[in-house]
């Protein structure tokens, strides 16, 4: 069985107020080709489709008009799970027309996929997590993990009477028990494989996730995976990577694109992932285009900015400008570079320090809420704070996140 392994395309997402869909139509009808190409049996999409639980109508027809050009009309079987940028319900609402296209939709953990046909293939058995597919005579079992918020996750694992002692384990405890529930569908004759969008403790951030793990409470690490799953697709972190722990068995595929700065020094790529019956993966990484990079232009004065802009009027490229002034750069300045030179994102002024060092606010700008908000707290209270807060703080922004995704579908619904 050939899997093409991709997550966190992010729709609909901005960079500094500038719309990425023109990159992200490139992307997909890369990716389309990709997995033709490639002679692909099954897609996975690990998640965070979109950028937010109310995706604009452009980004919808993006992805939807995708899966329908991948599918060829159910000859290729594609499953999708939600990750926490996205609306399990927003996502999974078109699930009776993609049966027709072999396209299965997982929205949280307890998700049951009806059993049938899709497409050219079948949805053999199915339960809370897990699915079992029959696909040009190979059959997998496949456990789905879509993003499992404390709250989704209690949902699974606890009936209303559940002992608050078995409430009150770890994040990490509980994934691993969730995943041992799940792992008893594996059988001997069957292709096993997870999709999970989730945190990994060991991996590397890129900067453009939106944190999951607030003094450390939505991280898991390796010891929580199936140990018997034969491969193990995973969402969320942007940066290609294998989870610490797990040889080559648990993948991040990174997005699609750069989101942010942070990002450009490292390779986007898909993954195809061959596997059979009871024989370890193969896994080839394919390079992906970077469709309009994104560049830092350090200029040593306003005219060497100007000269510049001037230069590369005509390259497709996000620019952020730093420019070393004693000064500030006026509104005439701004509009005339931005004249020569569309896509500047940011103009920077760099202006000598009281202390000799160079400050330009930049390293604040890119660091996430959670990360704001320790740095804060350790400077006011000189200390680290306690878990109980941090942990209190982030079910808060969870439940907010959650109430606004169901406020927004209600109101598109009316």
């Amino acid at each position: 069985m050939k899997i093409l392994h991709s997550s966190d395309w992010h729709l609909g997402k901005n960079l500094e107020g500038q719309s990425r869909l023109p990159e992200q139509e490139q992307f997909l009808n890369d990716f389309t080709r990709i997995a033709e190409e490639n002679e692909i049996d099954v897609v996975f999409i690990t998640g965070d489709i979109y950028d937010s639980g109310n995706p604009p109508a452009k980004a919808e027809q993006l992805f939807y008009d995708t899966l329908k050009n991948i599918s060829k009309d159910g000859e290729r079987l594609i499953v999708v799970i939600a990750g926490n940028h996205d609306s399990p319900e927003r996502l999974t609402a078109a699930r009776p027309l993609a049966m027709e296209h072999g396209i299965i939709m997982a929205g949280t953990p307890k998700t049951v996929v009806p059993e049938g046909t899709y497409g050219q293939h079948r949805v053999i058995a199915s339960g809370e997590g897990y699915v079992e597919v029959e696909v040009h005579g190979e059959r997998a079992v496949i456990l789905l993990v879509p993003f499992p918020s404390e709250k989704r996750l209690n949902e699974f694992l606890y009936d209303t009477m559940a002992e608050e002692e078995e409430k009150q384990q770890s994040y990490k405890e509980r994934i691993k028990e969730l995943f041992g529930q799940l792992e008893v569908k594996f059988r001997e004759d069957t292709i096993n494989l997870v999709m999970a969008h989730i945190f990994a403790s060991g991996v590397e951030e890129t900067g453009s996730e939106r944190s999951l793990a607030l003094g450390g409470s939505y991280l898991v690490d390796g010891s929580c995976f199936p140990k018997t799953a034969q491969y193990i697709a995973l969402g969320h972190i942007h940066r290609m990577q294998t989870v610490p722990g797990t040889g080559k068995r648990a993948r991040y595929s990174g997005s699609p694109i750069h989101f942010n700065r942070k990002e450009v020094p490292y390779e986007k790529k898909v993954l195809k992932v061959d596997v059979s019956v009871g024989k370890s993966v193969e896994i080839t990484e394919i390079p992906l285009q970077v469709y309009k990079p994104i560049e830092v232009w350090k200029c040593s004065s306003f005219l060497a900015a100007r000269e510049k802009c001037q230069k590369n009027t005509d390259r497709d490229c996000w620019v952020y400008l730093e420019i070393r002034t004693d000064s500030y750069i006026t509104e005439e300045q701004i509009k005339e570079l931005k004249s020569w030179k569309k896509d500047i994102l940011e103009i920077t002024p760099v202006l000598p320090g009281q202390d000799g060092q160079e400050y330009d606010g930049q390293e604040e700008r890119e660091k996430s809420f959670q990360e704001l908000f320790l740095d804060f707290y350790k400077r006011e209270r000189g200390a680290e704070p306690e878990e109980e807060l941090v942990k209190m703080l982030f079910s808060i922004i969870e439940q907010e996140e959650e109430d606004e995704a169901v406020t927004a579908e209600n109101q598109r619904t009316e």
